[in-house]
Order: structure tokens, then C-alpha cells, then sequence
């Protein structure tokens, strides 16, 4: 297996598994690695930097917009923000949508110079048919901690969900917690939070909802999706510049 370790000039990732596989050989990936998920928090304390990452949808050449953005704890101030597009190689598969978004995510965050200590994905962790969804994956393949924020739920179902922002049921898949309903403000649809690498269920939860800002997606997530969209200019550390 290639184990080959990828570094920018601050963040590195493992290189796992070849990308260039099979639906069917992805889901057996995804089976051999869910194994390696931590679901126990690893953050002593709090984090100084706070990442989300999201996805464009694909344009008309088949490329998609990976975006990173991070920000400074607690403040939620935009320290840095990257983006990198590269051209679809993997089909639409649901379930399978690390094989198709996380290579122009890694690109992206290649290009950081702040190293987050904490990362919000815009997609599922555990709360998956094989327990590993995106955020845990791209948590596994950064070896820190990570936090799946879904706007819709793949796997699981919950009771009813008190209307006060705060408030959060279970998601259950069977007898398994998988992840929460959480509703991140008062009258809108919640968000489905799942444990994705080195944090627990009660973390993921109580770090999503310290990440929200009066609107139902974590500022992190929410300001990913804008930066995928165009609609945030690259930004550079003030250190840096």
C-alpha cells in the first residue's frame, strides 16, 4: 500500500489508497479503513484554528472547486481561505463522494500556510452505510480531528427535535448512535453532526454549534460553501502576507 506522506508548507496527509479505483474497490476501502476511526476526542483544549471545507457543484468541463477556510477561535475570524479545481474522475455514487471530492479538497489544502487543529466538512462522518463518510476520511488521511456537518441524512433516523437552538435527539441507525439532529437555530431544519476522526459524539456537537452564527450551517462550513461558489476571494494569513 502506498503510504507515501504529502506535505504544503504546513498541513501533511497520508496517502492511503490509490484514487484511481472502482465503486466496488472504493467500498472495500472504506470498510478496511472505518476500522481506523478514533472515536474518542482527541482536542486538549480548545482550538486556535477552526477549518471547513466544501465543494462546487461540477461545471460544464467536469471541473469542481474545492475550498478551505479557515478561521481564528473563538472570534470566527477568516484568517486564510484556498481553493483548487480539478476535473471529476470518479462517478456519482452516494456514499462514495470522498473518491469524487476529496482530491481537489486535499489540493486545496495543500495550499494553506495555517495549520487548523479542528476541521467541519460539509458531508457525513460515521453516520454512513460503512461508517466512513467523507469527514471521517479526509480525518483519517490528516490523522486530526474532524466533525461531519450534513445539511441531509444518509443513514439514521431521529425523533422528534425540540424547536429551541441548542437542542439535539440521537441519530440512530438500528440500535447504533451514528450521529445528532441538531437544530442550530430556532424554526429552521437542523443539521446532522457525526463524529468523523479523534472526537467524540458530545465534542462534534458541542464544536459545531460553537461554530454557529445565527444561520443553521457552522460559519466555517457555511463560508466554505461560499468560497466554493466564488463567492469568497483567496485570502492569505496576515503572517504571511
Amino acid at each position: 500500500m502506498n503510504r507515501r506522506i504529502c506535505y504544503n508548507r504546513s498541513v501533511r496527509w497520508r496517502s492511503l489508497h490509490s484514487w484511481n479505483v472502482s465503486p466496488q474497490e472504493a467500498q472495500e476501502i472504506q470498510r478496511r479503513l472505518a476500522a481506523q476511526v478514533s472515536r474518542k476526542n482527541a482536542l486538549p483544549g480548545e482550538p486556535r484554528y477552526v477549518a471547513g471545507l466544501d465543494l462546487s457543484p461540477e461545471d460544464r468541463q467536469g471541473k469542481v472547486r474545492g475550498a478551505v477556510v479557515v478561521m481564528q477561535y473563538p472570534e470566527l475570524l477568516v484568517v486564510e481561505v484556498k481553493w483548487a479545481e480539478l476535473k471529476s474522475s470518479f462517478p456519482y455514487v452516494p456514499g462514495l463522494l470522498a473518491f469524487r471530492e476529496m482530491p481537489p479538497l486535499l489540493a486545496a489544502l495543500e495550499k494553506l500556510v495555517l495549520t487548523p487543529d479542528l476541521f467541519l466538512v460539509d458531508g457525513q462522518g460515521i453516520a454512513h452505510p460503512r461508517r466512513f463518510g467523507i469527514a471521517s476520511h479526509l480525518g483519517l488521511l490528516l490523522d486530526t480531528p474532524t466533525i461531519g456537518c450534513a445539511k441531509s441524512i444518509l443513514r439514521g433516523k431521529h425523533g422528534p427535535l425540540p424547536d429551541p437552538a441548542g437542542s439535539w435527539v440521537p441519530l440512530l441507525d438500528g440500535p447504533e448512535v451514528v450521529g445528532a439532529a441538531v437544530r442550530t437555530r430556532q424554526g429552521v431544519t437542523p443539521i446532522y453532526v457525526s463524529i468523523g476522526h479523534k472526537v467524540d459524539l458530545a465534542a462534534a456537537i458541542a464544536w459545531a454549534t460553537a461554530c454557529c452564527r445565527g444561520f443553521r450551517l457552522p460559519e466555517p462550513t457555511r463560508l466554505a460553501h461560499q468560497a466554493a461558489a466564488g463567492r469568497l476571494a483567496t485570502q492569505e494569513p496576515a503572517a504571511a502576507r
